[in-house]
């Protein structure tokens, strides 16, 4: 298969309205960042898709947190991003997100600026010409559940 099939199989596991918004946000930032190398991590807790100037894990900017109940916009270096509008969510050393309840959320000016500022930011810059590519990094044997259940004498609730 290729990393194209794997990847459209990997969002398939998902709810279809998190399936979705993980589509169409893909393909704003690969819009935003044509040169970036798309990393895909198929882990046991998320799916991870992450846009870096290289095939070095290190060297990624953002990357689309994927979960059974939704989607967030990480940062990998967002403490050191600036933040006047204090969007960005998490209190670790390093990584700071954004909850993409929907599209609008990467049209929104602080998460563009927070984008224009992450991409800036990097060590190694994104090649300025050229067209990035996807690469699968890791696919866990075992994973939590990909869709939230369904309750007991009910229908589920979707993210």
């Amino acid at each position: 298969m290729s990393p194209a099939q794997q990847v459209a199989g990997f969002i398939a596991k998902f709810d279809p309205t998190i399936a979705s918004l993980v589509r169409r946000a893909r393909a704003e930032l690969r819009r935003r960042m044509p040169t970036a190398v798309e990393l895909v991590y198929d882990n046991y807790n998320a799916l991870a898709i992450g846009f870096s100037s290289s095939e070095r894990t290190s060297d990624a900017i953002v990357s689309l947190a994927v979960y059974a109940r939704g989607v967030n916009l990480y940062f990998i270096y967002g403490a050191h991003l600036p933040d006047p509008d204090h969007v960005l969510q998490g209190g670790g050393n390093q990584g700071r997100f954004v909850r993409l309840e929907s599209l609008a959320t990467l049209d929104a000016a602080p998460v563009k600026a927070l984008l224009k500022a992450a991409i800036a930011d990097g060590d190694t810059p994104l090649p300025p010409a050229g067209r990035g590519y996807t690469v699968v990094k890791s696919i866990s044997r075992k994973q939590r559940p990909r869709r939230v259940p369904k309750k007991a004498g009910g229908a589920g609730r979707a993210g």
